[in-house]
């Protein structure tokens, strides 16, 4: 096959998994992914390839395909995608967000980044890998459900109840491969490490009244106000790990705001004076545990004072960091007679997570990058939100995010069609993508 006619078949098999409008809004009927497992399946049917479909939950599918290699002794390299996407707003969109239109070279559609392109992609190169006879490694792709919902329908069911499915000694999903272009060169992003979650329900108690009488009383939500505001305005001490200090420098950004960013002692200093917001927001979420009160629920009736107002706060962990870090946050953010007044519930908690930069996949994917950029230098990343790979991380799996965008795709295109409005990703970026699969699935798993 040439790389226009995988390029054409990653483009039409994306624009299907965009149309089948998998949403996922965290209940477990939603979702429906089973339509694109559906889809994928009858892709790869004929193909050479085993498959097989998981369904924990009605309509919750998991499609798992596996070439097995000729050599017991060679890796065996799992490319993970996800079906499932969030909602969306059709008022803030100028395209329809779900019509999987090719416009001007992108095709547009919730999903076309986050992470449909790379799950079709994964899908064509699986393929055309299949139609070239075995590898010496082992080759096994999954379309998994649920990974905008934290798992328990996808990814983390399956590495807790189908292990051997999914059984491997690499992974790579999605969050990487952008270019950075800038004084220091060119750099190609692969993200090996993530934030934790440490989500936590505060209730705030107070005593109720009457609306009419507020003089003295223990109003829950004028409590709950003042938490609100100690949480905002809280500042945890910086934290620099090795592999921000590497990816900061790669950004085009200037020595001297380089090196604050690098130094715990200046980043927060050195957040003022970067000129995007969106690396700002980006460098503060790699160097700080974040804690960010984001819903409140309080109060039964205007003219009765409330006594009890429910915070969720999202808070996010750094690598080293645990539960204890988030209590002994917590408890320096409100002081101890605000405190005194709180109730703590653990609403989700998954432990940071990273990959190590000397592994034989890394290796293989510098290489890669080199085929099609040989300028360029890979360079790690963490993200602050989550993805699939933490599960298999979890369980002793390098897992990574990789992929290969086009230069017209830059970080802050990247960042605000992430879950944001007219999402679309460039038809080269397809193409790259598809094409780095094969290379890296060759070079990596042998002949």
């Amino acid at each position: 096959m040439t790389v226009d006619h995988l390029t054409g078949e990653t483009v039409e098999l994306l624009r299907q998994l965009i149309r089948n409008g998998c949403v996922n809004d965290g209940s477990p009927e939603s979702g429906h992914e089973a339509r694109s497992a559906e889809v994928l399946e009858h892709y790869l049917e004929g193909s050479g390839v085993d498959l097989e479909v998981y369904e924990p939950t009605p309509g919750r599918a998991t499609l798992v395909t596996r070439i097995e290699g000729t050599d017991p002794e060679a890796p065996t390299l799992c490319l993970l995608g996800h079906t499932d996407v969030v909602p969306v707003s059709p008022a803030g969109w100028s395209r329809d967000p779900f019509g999987a239109e090719l416009v001007d070279g992108e095709v547009w559609g919730r999903g076309a980044i986050d992470m449909l392109n790379l799950t079709a992609s994964m899908a064509v190169a699986t393929k055309a890998l299949a139609a070239e006879g075995r590898l010496a490694g082992s080759l096994v792709y999954v379309a998994v459900a649920d990974e905008e919902a934290g798992g328990r329908h996808g990814a983390k069911w399956m590495v807790a109840n189908e292990r051997d499915a999914v059984a491997c000694d690499y992974v790579i999903t999605e969050s990487g491969g952008l270019s950075l272009h800038g004084r220091r060169g060119h750099h190609v992003t692969v993200t090996v490490a993530e934030k934790g979650v440490a989500w936590r329900r505060l209730r705030v108690s107070g005593t109720p009244g009457h609306g009419s009488m507020p003089y003295g009383a223990d109003n829950a939500l004028v409590t709950a106000s003042e938490v609100v505001r100690r949480l905002a305005a809280y500042r945890p001490a910086a934290e620099i790990g090795d592999t921000w200090r590497r990816y900061v420098r790669a950004l085009d950004l200037p020595d001297d705001v380089v090196d604050a960013l690098a130094d715990r002692d200046r980043v927060d200093e050195a957040l003022a004076v970067v000129p995007d917001l969106r690396t700002a927001k980006f460098a503060h979420a790699c160097t700080h545990m974040t804690l960010s009160p984001n819903v409140a629920h309080g109060g039964v009736k205007t003219n009765v004072i409330p006594d009890e107002v429910v915070l969720d706060v999202d808070i996010r962990t750094l690598p080293g960091q645990d539960e204890h870090d988030v209590e002994a946050a917590l408890a320096e953010a409100l002081g101890p007679q605000l405190a005194s007044r709180v109730a703590v519930e653990v609403l989700s908690s998954r432990a940071p997570s990273a990959s190590p930069t000397d592994a034989p996949v890394y290796a293989a994917m510098e290489r890669t990058v080199r085929r099609f950029y040989p300028e360029a230098t890979l360079v790690p990343r963490i993200t602050a939100g989550g993805t699939d790979a933490t599960f298999f991380r979890e369980v002793g799996i390098p897992a990574y995010g990789f992929g290969l965008f086009s230069p017209r795709m830059t970080a802050e295109d990247f960042s605000s069609r992430f879950h944001g409005n007219d999402e679309r990703v460039d038809v080269d970026s397809l193409r790259l993508t598809t094409e780095a699969w094969m290379v890296l699935c060759r070079d990596l798993l042998g002949r």
